[in-house]
């Protein structure tokens, strides 16, 4: 008994050993492998998101050495000091008012 389907052109193609090498090796590379395509997008990803922080990064960088020329003037250090830490000289009374909106729920 013969193969009916060996005349075929789709038969020939799936016959062939360099065509199930070729799927055998493709597979391999997009799934399995430690340089998968599925690795490569992770990443990628990972990469894209720490060029972002590292944007962010600069940009704080930015911003504090404006405070750090602005903190050059004696004025600016007092000013500073009063809206962070809340210092005071001996002579005043600081009264912080805050609404109900304003605080951190925790």
């Amino acid at each position: 008994m013969t193969n009916p389907y060996k005349d075929k052109p789709w038969f020939k193609f799936l016959s062939n050993k360099y065509v199930w090498v070729l799927l055998f090796f493709s597979s391999w590379m997009i799934f399995l492998d430690n340089y998968s395509y599925f690795d490569h997008r992770i990443l990628d990803k990972q990469i894209e998101d720490l060029e972002d922080n590292a944007e962010y990064y600069k940009d704080e960088i930015k911003k504090d050495k404006e405070n750090i020329k602005q903190l050059n003037n004696s004025e600016q250090i007092e000013k500073y000091a009063r809206e962070k830490y809340y210092m005071k000289k001996d002579s005043e009374d600081i009264y912080i008012i805050e609404f109900e909106g304003d605080t951190i729920q925790k």
